[in-house]
């Protein structure tokens, strides 16, 4: 019998949850008590992740013309709106890992994970840090399960296209 399965809680940020910004998605809210709930049953084997903006010589590449096309973005990493929302603090997650990558899959969560596995992800958004995590943890191993309803798209059809995506990819990733 394999270990326990983790909760990755991916980039429940203010970024992605207010209507307001360029980034909010009009599902975020929904996903919340999905999230909670998963967290319960996790127990301490929940991980949230931030991400944020590359700086200095970090920042390479496709990353410099992507912030040319989404200046408001491009804050210090500890600007307010990176921080995670008040619902995903008080998950109390004992790890909590910061990336300025879409994908949240890597050294990083792996040595928390510990290597090939169980994986549940939750988060936002479903159509880009969701499914380029999906993708990469399952090429690296682990096995993978995406909640859909605690998954949250940029619009409702960019969630259920990356939903239909990350369904080609089974057996290691499971869309339920």
């Amino acid at each position: 019998m394999s270990a326990a399965p983790w909760l990755v809680v991916i980039d429940h940020q203010r970024v992605f949850a207010d209507p307001a910004s360029a980034w909010g998605s009009p599902m975020f809210a929904a996903t919340v008590p999905v999230v909670a709930e998963l967290a319960r049953e996790h127990g301490d084997r929940v991980i949230t992740t931030r991400w944020v903006p590359a700086a200095g010589p970090e920042r390479i590449g496709s990353w410099v013309d992507y912030f040319q096309a989404w200046p408001f973005a491009d804050k210090p990493a500890d600007d307010p709106l990176f921080d995670l929302v008040p619902s995903a603090r008080a998950l109390a997650a004992p790890h909590v890992l910061t990336r300025p990558t879409f994908g949240k899959w890597g050294v990083e969560l792996e040595a928390i994970t510990g290597p090939g596995p169980r994986i549940t992800l939750v988060g936002v958004s479903t159509d880009c840090c969701v499914i380029s995590t999906a993708l990469a943890a399952a090429d690296g191993g682990a096995s993978v399960r995406v909640v859909a309803s605690g998954c949250a798209g940029s619009t409702l059809e960019a969630h259920e296209n990356a939903l239909a995506v990350m369904r080609l990819y089974a057996p290691q990733i499971e869309v339920v």
